[in-house]
């Protein structure tokens, strides 16, 4: 059976038209995941007037961290690490002289489904929210993690979700702040009552320094303060750790999760909220989430000054991060063993032929 001529075709998108003269200008590109669907994605700026979007599978994506050349993507039961290996971009076989970034996958830990939400590179570790067990953690070569902080009010660490851990904020490339959204120390006992009860801490002291928060995500802290979203409302807000107050910057029509920030632009992953969902159908955004896509806000105005936004396909994001000073990145994943065709030293690169087409 045909498809209507009518019917876009699956992960159809549109954006406002200033958007690729934007990154082109900012000299970046995006990325962000998309567990509901399987996928990291990343938009770059074709010319002054187009977007490409260049999809890869991952097992439920969730948190990304990005240093130097280094990417990492917490998957359902994996951390991986990837790599930038520029000199294989120009000759990546399907399309040749078409990138100017190949992440390559590089070291890949078996963690379990520890439902991991932020993630962050500190030095040469990455520090990851661990959800499941409601405490942050970093890698480990022995083990499926190794828990480093845990909120005082969780008494052990169980696999009980017991008050969803889900964002952090690092300062000095260490962990100061971080969200969840509630104070609670049973299974999953956030669940109750928690459009209202999300908390921000402070890790250095172990100490609760805002509540009755609806449904925090994602801190972020810069050299002009602490950025924070309020999933809930749909605000993006400016936090004073020091009053527990904060100033709102902007207000958009979506379930607000995953942030970074270039110069003087934020990038806001919005999403739709799950039709049906007992948890968010009384929120206030509830009947105003309706868009999932990306939306650039610039902060000394707070306004919106540009989007791209998904026609159909992808409801829900996680995260969004910039992939700086680069405007095609690719990355490769381990599906297909393209990965395993490639060989990066110190100063060379080759790639290889692929086994069954060897002689």
């Amino acid at each position: 059976m045909e498809e209507s001529p009518n019917v876009p075709p699956p992960f159809s998108y549109r954006f406002s038209p200033n958007v690729p003269e934007l990154l082109q200008g900012l000299k970046c590109s995006l990325a962000i995941s998309t567990y509901q669907t399987g996928k990291v994605i990343i938009f770059s700026p074709k010319d002054q007037d187009s977007l490409v979007q260049l999809p890869r599978n991952f097992n439920r994506p969730m948190g990304m961290a990005i240093s130097g050349n280094k990417w990492a993507i917490a998957t359902r039961d994996q951390l991986l690490v990837t790599s930038n290996a520029p000199g294989l971009a120009a000759n990546y076989k399907p399309n040749p002289n078409t990138y100017d970034a190949l992440y390559v996958p590089r070291v890949s830990y078996n963690t379990g489904t520890l439902d991991i939400h932020d993630l962050s590179w500190a030095k040469d570790k990455l520090i990851a929210v661990n959800t499941l067990f409601c405490c942050l953690m970093v890698n480990s070569d022995e083990f499926s993690f190794k828990p480093v902080w845990k909120p005082h009010f969780v008494s052990e660490l169980m696999p009980e979700d017991r008050c969803h851990l889900n964002g952090m904020a690092l300062e000095n490339e260490q962990p100061k702040y971080v969200t969840a959204l509630g104070a609670t120390n049973t299974p999953r006992g956030w669940k109750e009552g928690m459009l209202t009860s999300g908390i921000l801490m402070d890790v250095e002291s172990n100490e609760i320094i805002m509540n009755d928060l609806p449904v925090p995500h994602s801190p972020r802290l810069y050299p002009d303060g602490l950025f924070m979203l309020l999933s809930a409302t749909g605000e993006v807000v400016k936090v004073d750790p020091q009053t527990g107050k904060y100033d709102v910057l902007t207000k958009l029509n979506g379930f607000l999760r995953g942030m970074d920030r270039v110069g003087d632009y934020l990038f806001v992953a919005m999403s739709r909220l799950r039709q049906g969902s007992s948890l968010f159908k009384e929120a206030p955004i509830a009947k105003e989430s309706v868009h999932c896509g990306v939306s650039i806000i610039y902060i000394p105005s707070g306004q919106q000054v540009g989007f791209i936004v998904y026609n159909n396909t992808v409801e829900e994001l996680f995260e969004v991060k910039a992939l700086r000073n680069t405007l095609r990145p690719n990355v490769l994943n381990m599906d297909k063993g393209v990965h395993q065709q490639t060989i990066v030293t110190s100063d060379q690169v080759f790639w290889t032929e692929a086994d069954d087409k060897k002689s």
